[in-house]
């Protein structure tokens, strides 16, 4: 899939910018601690935002901004080498490969009004789950917004 393409289905993932950064530069997504179920949901193609409430995981401080963007690059899911989770223990966690775009981080409140995802109300109670529906529409949106220029 091209940069240019428009996926069939998309996905926001949230995790924290560290855990972002790491993901973009090894290429894969792990979500809810290293758990099947999430990734397993995504297929080959999928639209794949990751959206990061702070920019340390356990840290208080809000960064609201979407810090990623690609497409999901393998058909099932695959699980990684054991490693240490910290309080969760050693886990050996589920991901799935993505082709992450060059992309600059953009801030919530930049696009908020903006996106589908944010106009329901209490709309951020969803990311509790670690992994929402997307609208292509928003992936579309938010490709554009974060995009390298």
């Amino acid at each position: 899939m091209t940069t240019t393409s428009q996926p069939e289905r998309a996905w926001l993932g949230v995790v924290s910018a560290d855990h972002s950064r790491r993901a973009t530069e090894d290429g894969f997504i792990q979500l809810n601690h290293g758990k099947r179920p999430g990734v397993a949901r995504l297929r080959l193609g999928d639209g794949f935002v990751i959206y990061s409430p702070t920019d340390q995981y356990g840290e208080k401080t809000p960064l609201r901004a979407f810090t990623a963007l690609g497409v999901v690059a393998d058909t099932e899911p695959y699980q990684a080498e054991p490693m240490s989770m910290g309080a969760h223990g050693i886990v050996r966690p589920w991901r799935r490969r993505v082709d992450f775009d060059a992309v600059e981080p953009a801030a919530l409140a930049d696009i908020t009004a903006e996106l589908n995802l944010t106009q329901q109300p209490n709309w951020g109670y969803q990311l509790r789950r670690g992994l929402v529906s997307l609208t292509v529409e928003d992936f579309l949106l938010l490709r554009s917004a974060m995009a390298q220029r």
